[in-house]
């Protein structure tokens, strides 16, 4: 961001006056500044306080406009796409749960494919799987991990040691995997519509 373009973000922050006793700095899902002060606050008082945050409100200004571009680089699935992943999810992940739950010695319910954008699989109460069908783009170690973590939920319905050491006795790298999902999987799933 250039001065002038800092400028002109300050120089336009809006300004909102309450019943508050101190200032606060915000800045807006849009990159805009927000300023909150009490009523009888003088100018000169905010401004003072905005110079003395200037290093906070440029490395926020930057994050926020840093991801308001990759929001704009963003090409969502279209619903052909994940009606192919889908598809691709029943006929994949479906017998390979089926295999870990016999290794595991566990039992599972009905097994539902999904497009969530939370998560990457669930387990009921009731013993159903729910996987969501952007594992399909995932590598096959990851989507093995995934199977083998809600199948562990049947033993263990919780994220105790016990839960991690049935899930490790099955994928031993399990910690890989899981960063994998969280690093790169995001990427994914903020492209669902």
């Amino acid at each position: 961001m250039t001065q002038r373009e800092l400028e002109y973000r300050i120089t336009h922050a809006e300004l909102i006056r309450s019943a508050r006793r101190t200032l606060s700095l915000e800045i807006r899902k849009d990159g805009g500044l927000r300023i909150r002060a009490p009523y009888r606050m003088p100018e000169r008082d905010i401004r003072r306080f905005i110079r003395k945050n200037l290093n906070w409100i440029v490395k926020k200004m930057d994050q926020t406009d840093r991801q308001l571009h990759m929001q704009e680089e963003i090409i969502p699935f279209t619903e052909k796409e994940i009606r192919v992943l889908t598809e691709q999810a029943r006929r994949e992940l479906i017998p390979r749960a089926a295999v870990y739950a016999k290794r595991m010695g566990v039992t599972y319910g009905r097994i539902t494919i999904r497009h969530q954008k939370t998560r990457w699989g669930s387990c009921s109460a009731q013993g159903n799987l729910n996987f969501n069908c952007l594992l399909m783009l995932a590598p096959r170690e990851v989507q093995d991990y995934v199977l083998v973590h809600e199948l562990a939920h049947r033993r263990e319905m919780n994220h105790s040691p016990h839960f991690w050491k049935i899930v490790e006795e099955q994928i031993p790298e399990y910690k890989e995997r899981r960063r994998w999902l969280r690093t790169k999987g995001k990427h994914l799933i903020i492209r669902l519509p």
